[in-house]
């Protein structure tokens, strides 16, 4: 009797231990459910809808809205776009923080305080981003036209240009986000033994022979990490266009979420095909992070 009720009471132990952790889990799951996944199911569900903002009902039409982005020139042009600043800002967002990172890490006096003010950008909410490149861009009384003219250069609309428009919201995204991927690539670095880099320092390395032969090989799960996050940032960029160029000129900087935006809230109302844009936009995200993580992972494993 006593050994039968010693092995029910190890049997609710196990239990209980199995049940816990979900029972702490739970608001957080009920939050997660009633706040994302239902959302997201039910965009799919708009998304095959011929659904209108303010409309008092729906009718199901399939793929229609999937099918009519085909022949949307300005939904290809919000992705090329997207695809464009993408590229554009993948190089200086994570070269130049590692480099910066790397120089840092080295015992540059005063690196408290540099990293700080690399950092502060980040501090800032993208509308103060975009209202300060405004300013400094401005063609008429922004400090970068007041330079040129100091140098006899000639002045440029940078903003107002087709031509330079893009590459005004790469400069200022990277000014904003790298200071970001710089904490993160100087703790990596911070991490790394040192007796490594002392050894490789004893059999005659030099700076550059340490960095790319062991530091750049043991940050390769960080440089993923950056890697995957700043893409899917970039694709989901929004505020800054919106501040600075509200897609122009002549969509010039127009992104998808823009799109989405002007397409459900502004012109047409259309949020059955707003919805069939995100769920586009989803997929293309999902693909490019699990291409990336095929690439890395085989890198990444020691």
């Amino acid at each position: 009797m006593a050994l039968v009720i010693v092995r029910q009471s190890a049997g609710y132990h196990r239990w209980k231990a199995r049940v816990r952790p979900y029972v702490y889990l739970a608001p957080f799951l009920v939050l997660f459910v009633v706040f994302r996944v239902l959302p997201l199911l039910y965009g799919l569900y708009i998304s095959v809808t011929n659904l209108q903002l303010g409309a008092s009902g729906a009718k199901f039409v399939g793929l229609a809205n999937y099918v009519g982005l085909a022949s949307d020139l300005r939904f290809q042009t919000s992705m090329l776009n997207t695809a464009t600043f993408t590229l554009e800002a993948t190089v200086p967002t994570l070269g130049l923080p590692l480099l910066l990172a790397v120089i840092l890490n080295r015992g540059v006096g005063l690196r408290t305080v540099l990293r700080s003010v690399f950092f502060f950008p980040v501090t800032l909410s993208v509308v103060t981003v975009g209202l300060i490149w405004d300013w400094l861009l401005d063609p008429l009384v922004g400090p970068f036209t007041y330079f040129l003219q100091l140098l006899g250069l000639p002045t440029h609309p940078w903003l107002g240009d087709p031509t330079t428009a893009m590459w005004s919201v790469v400069i200022a995204s990277v000014w904003s986000a790298a200071g970001y991927y710089l904490v993160i690539y100087l703790a990596a670095l911070q991490d790394i033994p040192s007796q490594l880099l002392e050894a490789a320092a004893l059999d005659g390395a030099n700076g550059w022979q340490s960095f790319w032969s062991i530091s750049f090989p043991l940050l390769r799960p960080v440089v993923l990490f950056v890697v995957v996050i700043h893409i899917i940032g970039a694709f989901q960029i929004f505020g800054l266009v919106y501040v600075l160029t509200n897609g122009g000129p002549a969509d010039a900087t127009l992104t998808v979420v823009q799109y989405i935006y002007l397409k459900g809230f502004q012109t047409t109302f259309d949020i059955g095909v707003a919805s069939a844009v995100s769920w586009v936009l989803f997929a293309v995200i999902l693909i490019f992070s699990l291409v990336q993580f095929r690439l890395f992972r085989e890198r990444t494993e020691y």
